[in-house]
């Protein structure tokens, strides 16, 4: 009877855990409809993601409002009707790169790792005054950035390992007549950090979409890579 029950209790951690390592497609505010009260989106049409990885310990790339702040730089082309961001931690199992990702040496060296993983917070802002990609090299470092949105835990996402929904999700639809959320061409980066449970470290998956296709998007570690990642 014992091994039964424990049976039963193994068969249920594999069958949780499978589910939480699902992740589906990104879809869009726009063009959404409700269908016997389930939310029906249209997959993005352009879905850029990045496969990282931070080493426990490791240094931020800034301390912000005392939290240690991590950026992935991106390239938008093109105004765009609406950008979708979302984080998840650790990359699901079922995630695997593709050759028109961006990985990082560092996820490369570390993809096994399973153990690490973080509360992600997540934010999009834009650089002031970037409008050409032979500029971002030289300009990002002493730009000025404008918050245009933040989230912390999305419902819509998986649960991590633990069982908490603490990945995250975020929608924005351009809006012209302000100019906070007015989504043009030009430099954007995603922050990320973890809200107040843990520090950063482990596997994490980025990916940013929009509903039309955006030619040249590209996504980076560095703003002095944005270029060879647009030829991508």
């Amino acid at each position: 009877m014992k091994k039964n029950v424990l049976a039963g209790l193994i068969c249920m951690a594999v069958g949780f855990s499978a589910s939480a390592q699902k992740l589906d497609k990104f879809g869009a505010d726009l063009a959404k409809k409700s269908v016997m009260g389930k939310e029906i989106r249209v997959p993005y049409t352009d879905l850029s993601s990045y496969y990282g990885y931070i080493k426990p310990g490791s240094a931020p790339d800034e301390v912000k409002g005392g939290k240690k702040m991590y950026y992935v730089y991106v390239w938008i082309p093109i105004a765009a009707p609406e950008i979708g961001v979302r984080m998840i931690s650790p990359v699901p199992d079922s995630m695997k790169p593709s050759d028109k990702d961006y990985v990082t040496a560092e996820y490369t060296a570390n993809a096994a790792d399973t153990k690490n993983f973080f509360d992600t917070w997540v934010s999009l802002e834009r650089a002031e005054g970037i409008l050409k990609l032979e500029d971002v090299a030289a300009k990002a470092k002493g730009a000025k950035w404008t918050v245009i949105d933040q989230n912390d835990d999305s419902s819509e996402m998986p649960a991590q390992p633990s069982g908490s929904k603490y990945n995250s999700l975020m929608r924005i639809t351009s809006e012209t007549s302000n100019p906070v959320k007015s989504l043009v061409m030009g430099l954007y980066r995603i922050g990320f950090t973890t809200y107040k449970h843990g520090e950063v470290q482990g596997s994490f998956l980025a990916q940013i979409g929009a509903p039309v296709k955006l030619p040249g998007v590209a996504i980076a570690a560095k703003p002095a890579d944005l270029a060879a990642a647009a030829k991508k």
